[in-house]
């Protein structure tokens, strides 16, 4: 499998393709990283250093790949962050590209937005161009709770309601929806849930609720998610790979007491998965 992976990269800590990467080569998938940001670290510290990326500048690394004559081999695009307009048009084409070089493509898009607790930090253009242009491109979206309301102008917050919401925003294009960080009222105490959804079903997976906000898993359960769903064509086993590999990533990180993910100390937990998280069918 070949995953082109248009998304972030920071020197210091695991988020972006700096979380992305090395879990699916890890799995065995063949990663071509296409930088949007080379920052220092995350933003989450407030400050950082590094450049931007000028998106035409992306467009061009991912022009030179195409005239290495790969775009037929790649079988999904996958995206995350998307700090500006400018990025999100260029990723779109290139998923119409690689489309038209391999018609059984993918494209993965996390729209990332914001979270519960913080809210939305994205510029006020971004949900825009999500809802309007790049969803509606996607195959596949790995959305947490709050950001699938904020597509679907909806509030999920029992299994219904996000249920409800999963389906408008399988009308707006992709087939499959993950949903991540689910905290519906019913659910047992100290959980927290994932729910995938695709034209076979739905299934919800859950697990301990760890108390640490680790920068960067999202972008790990994305990855993993869609390489999984890709390789099986199967919701229900790509969650539960995926719900125990991020489960330890975030418990290892958490014994830790570091900040940062404990990306390479975990990287067993990728290739052999305990498994010890059993989807349930809820539809």
């Amino acid at each position: 499998m070949k995953i082109l992976s248009i998304q972030s990269a920071v020197a210091y800590g695991h988020v972006g393709n700096s979380a992305a990467v090395f879990p699916l080569q890890r799995i065995g998938v063949e990663v071509l990283p296409v930088y949007t940001v080379n920052f220092s670290n995350h933003t989450g510290y407030g400050a950082w250093r590094g450049p931007l990326i000028d998106p035409e500048d992306v467009r061009a690394v991912i022009t030179g790949v195409e005239e290495r004559g790969v775009f037929p081999q790649i079988d999904v695009v996958l995206s995350g962050y998307q700090g500006g307009v400018g990025i999100g048009d260029v990723i779109v084409d290139a998923v119409k590209r690689v489309k038209e070089a391999n018609p059984s493509a993918i494209y993965a898009c996390d729209p990332v937005m914001g979270n519960a607790k913080s809210g939305c930090f994205v510029a006020p253009e971004i949900p825009v161009l999500l809802r309007e242009r790049v969803v509606p491109a996607a195959d596949l979206i790995t959305p947490n709770q709050f950001e699938l309301g904020f597509l679907t102008g909806t509030d999920p917050s029992t299994l219904e309601s996000t249920l409800e919401s999963v389906d408008l925003a399988r009308e707006m294009g992709p087939r499959t929806v993950l949903v991540t960080s689910v905290e519906r009222p019913d659910r047992e105490p100290d959980t927290i849930e994932m729910l995938a959804v695709d034209d076979n079903g739905a299934w919800i997976v859950k697990t301990p609720m760890l108390p640490l906000k680790a920068n960067g898993s999202g972008d790990v359960t994305a990855a993993l998610f869609t390489a999984h769903y890709r390789e099986t064509g199967d919701a229900a086993v790509a969650l539960e790979r995926t719900a125990s590999s991020i489960f330890d990533l975030i418990d290892t990180t958490h014994r830790s007491g570091q900040r940062e993910l404990q990306l390479i100390e975990s990287q067993e937990f990728y290739a052999h998965p305990r498994l010890q998280f059993t989807a349930e069918k809820v539809r």
